[in-house]
């Protein structure tokens, strides 16, 4: 007998999100995803400044903020066929790559991470056994038994407490949580430590960047960061200096912990390769320009049907035809009023018309993107895949470092086909964060280099013609393919369409009612308790979902909701 359960909302995400399932003979049978917000950020746009829309557009999320800031002027540079200074490329660059260890460092330890770790069981382990266990998979000088045992001791402190904080309401004890004591303390001594590593690695975004979340330094054209080794208030040696520490720091703790602790819990899951593949058809682009054109880039992107990468086909440029015209978004099953099909997003239409949750209806806010008409998955996993494809030497190496140490844990050999998968889009974010750790490096020192030649231009003024003019900005975000697309008109904006990666995943059925990537990634997933669903939430979690995205909401009427008054100021701020 079929069972209906409702997941709403679904909690550490970016966002509102409600995932209805179907459960027949213990497993999900049928799925919807429903975005719970509406975004208005394209109605707010029209008629404005194009140079302005990335400060605009940041304000979609207040986790993914520069990736919506990267892509915002990569639109309107693109539109205007203009050229951006190589100092400004890699300065950008070394935000987004920084931001993307973050990003993926907070995803895996603090979104996602108790999906699979007991934090009530790690009390019952012996701090000796852990740190033998820890150090033999890696050298990293805090797997110690007494740091151990000073975790166990802090967890120990929570629980009697009764005030669990953020370790509150965690499915503790489920039938489907199946580490061992020793292994839930090590993944919860690393929970604590990487909330200072990603701390660090996000120094690089507010130095670059003037502040982080919500950059201040980009610009239609370039950077605002001025170079002079002289003076202080500028980009200088010592800065660079400071962060080419931190990225040598931040290399132990990626390479040393977070790799390793995916390998070992992925390795002890391993029947978890058998569930969530979902939409095998994979979508990323090139990301990290390292020409002023956009028609180099360090890392590779393209399309693989079917999980075949065989079948890869390259996007190759900020021009790229094949990416430019694949692209349309259905409103069939979302709460906007019907258009004449699926739209190209040029011509696409955000006009709200909500009508309650119906199954074969329209039930979500979240548009359904499609690829050529298909179906497609975006994030770490696609881009991984992309990139061994391409022939990429980090990303092949990287994985084939993961594949190994899984491996060695779970004692047989793993494939590549394991990756299509809930625990396999873990891997694949792992080895992502290694490469583009590397590629931070990499990108700090053709800064070096470049200034080192005598060249400190940042910025590039952009000129917008009085006839219209369309672009569109694509960036590989730490959740997967983002493109912002532009229609100037008189040096106006005159429309504006972002399509996200958690509207590529998080997307209700398409025009054909083919599921999105999370409905079609949970048909099949095995329930061992409908009333405590925690499959469900770790096949959505390994997508790191970021629903704020995929949607966005806007008060027209500019009503005032809250009145926040500091202590001691002479103000009041109203939202």
């Amino acid at each position: 007998m079929s069972k209906r359960i409702v997941v709403d909302p679904m909690t550490r995400i970016e966002g509102h999100l409600r995932v209805d399932c179907e459960i027949d003979g213990g497993k999900v049978t049928k799925a919807w995803s429903s975005g719970q917000m509406w975004r208005g950020i394209e109605l707010i746009l029209q008629g404005r400044d194009p140079r302005d829309a990335w400060v605009v557009t940041q304000r979609i999320c207040g986790v993914c903020t520069t990736v919506h800031a990267i892509a915002s002027v990569r639109a309107v540079e693109n539109a205007l066929k203009l050229e951006v200074p190589l100092n400004a490329q890699y300065i950008r660059n070394m935000i987004i790559t920084a931001h993307g260890v973050h990003d993926h460092i907070v995803h895996f330890y603090h979104l996602s991470a108790l999906d699979w770790v007991d934090i009530v069981s790690a009390l019952k382990a012996d701090p000796k056994k852990a740190s033998a266990i820890a150090q033999s998979l890696s050298d990293w000088p805090m797997n110690s038994a007494q740091h151990f045992k000073e975790v166990q001791a802090k967890l120990s402190k929570f629980v009697s407490s009764g005030q669990l904080g953020v370790f509150a309401s965690g499915y503790w004890g489920h039938a489907a949580m199946k580490l061992p004591p020793e292994i839930n303390l090590i993944a919860a001594a690393h929970y604590f430590q990487a909330l200072d590593y990603q701390r660090k690695v996000n120094q690089i975004v507010s130095i670059l960047g003037s502040k982080t979340p919500h950059i201040q330094n980009l610009a239609v054209g370039g950077v605002a960061n001025a170079i002079n080794m002289n003076s202080q208030s500028t980009l200088t040696l010592e800065r660079l200096s400071f962060i080419k520490n931190i990225i040598d720091e931040m290399g132990d703790f990626v390479n040393k912990v977070y790799m390793v602790d995916v390998a070992a819990i992925g390795a002890m899951y391993a029947d978890w390769t058998k569930y969530g593949a979902g939409i095998t058809n994979y979508l990323s682009v090139p990301d990290l320009p390292i020409d002023t054109k956009g028609t180099q880039f360090e890392l590779p992107g393209g399309y693989i049907k079917n999980g075949d990468l065989s079948t890869f086909k390259q996007i190759t440029n900020y021009e790229d035809a094949y990416f430019e015209g694949g692209v349309k978004e259905s409103v069939k099953h979302a709460w906007y009023k019907d258009n004449k099909g699926p739209l190209h997003p040029y011509d696409g239409v955000t006009i709200p018309e909500y009508t309650d949750f119906q199954d074969n209806g329209k039930y979500s806010w979240v548009k359904a993107p499609t690829f050529y008409d298909e179906r497609a998955q975006v994030g770490p996993l696609a881009n991984v895949l992309a990139m061994v494809a391409a022939g990429h030497e980090p990303s092949k190496r990287h994985l084939t470092r993961m594949l190994d140490m899984v491996g060695s844990v779970a004692k047989t050999k793993i494939p590549v086909a394991a990756l299509h998968s809930t625990i396999g889009r873990h891997a694949a974010r792992a080895v992502r964060t290694a490469v583009i750790h590397e590629s931070l490096g990499h990108q700090w020192q053709l800064l070096m280099d470049n200034i080192g030649k005598g060249d400190y231009t940042t910025f590039n003024p952009p000129v917008f013609p009085k006839e219209e003019v369309r672009g569109f900005g694509y960036h590989e975000a730490p959740r997967g393919v983002l493109s912002h697309w532009i229609v100037i008109k008189d040096g106006k904006i005159a429309n504006y369409q972002c399509v996200v990666p958690s509207t590529w995943n998080a997307s209700p059925r398409d025009e054909t009612d083919k599921p999105g990537p999370y409905e079609a990634s949970l048909l099949d997933n095995p329930i061992a308790d409908p009333e405590k669903p925690l499959e469900v939430i770790r096949t959505i979690h390994s997508f790191d979902p970021c629903l704020a995205c995929a949607i966005h909401m806007v008060d027209t009427e500019k009503q005032e909701l809250v009145r926040v008054h500091a202590v001691g100021a002479q103000c009041g701020v109203s939202f």
